[in-house]
């Protein structure tokens, strides 16, 4: 089967810091974007109506569009059918991801290295934690290494009945 290429598509936004946003993309990433390298490489003109974006009151009014940073306060128009339709200001999550990023500040939750610190403050092997947990010691070695995915129940059989803890799973809104 033929792989399709991940395009980079923006999923919501974490802060903004004058005209930095944090943002998450589809693959996970936070990543920082500098808006004031955006606007040099897309050689923002004071001529462009994206040019009220430079001040910080319109900058902030950025949503999540079409997966891409969007800003509906710039008056843009496209020729649509011989008719000018206005349409957001909107830069392609591609160059976007391409001129981000990592943020420090946010630091992907490993779930495989938290089992192997529990396991090992516990004292235990990779086999005995797979036999207490009733899976094979290279499914284990594979979540560890962060080569695995594991579902909710499995880690939950891994942390009561493997480590002889409890899990707690939070989710908390902004």
């Amino acid at each position: 089967m033929r792989q399709v290429p991940k395009i980079p598509r923006i999923l919501s936004i974490n802060r903004v810091d004058g005209f930095v946003l944090s943002v998450v993309f589809n693959n996970g990433e936070s990543r920082l974007i500098d808006f004031r390298k955006v606007f040099k490489a897309i050689a923002l003109d004071k001529h462009s109506p994206a040019y009220k974006l430079t001040h910080p009151v319109s900058f902030r009014k950025v949503k999540v569009s079409n997966n891409t940073l969007s800003w509906d306060n710039v008056d843009m128009f496209i020729d649509f059918k011989g008719k000018k339709v206005k349409v957001p200001f909107e830069i392609g999550a591609d160059t976007l991801y391409s001129l981000s990023e990592p943020d420090p500040r946010s630091k992907p939750i490993s779930v495989g290295s938290l089992i192997k610190t529990e396991r090992k403050n516990a004292g235990l092997t990779l086999k005995e934690l797979a036999l207490r947990s009733g899976t094979s010691h290279a499914y284990i070695c594979r979540i560890e290494n962060n080569q695995s995915g594991i579902e909710i129940s499995t880690l939950e059989k891994i942390v009561r009945s493997g480590l002889g803890t409890q899990l707690e799973i939070k989710i908390i809104s902004r």
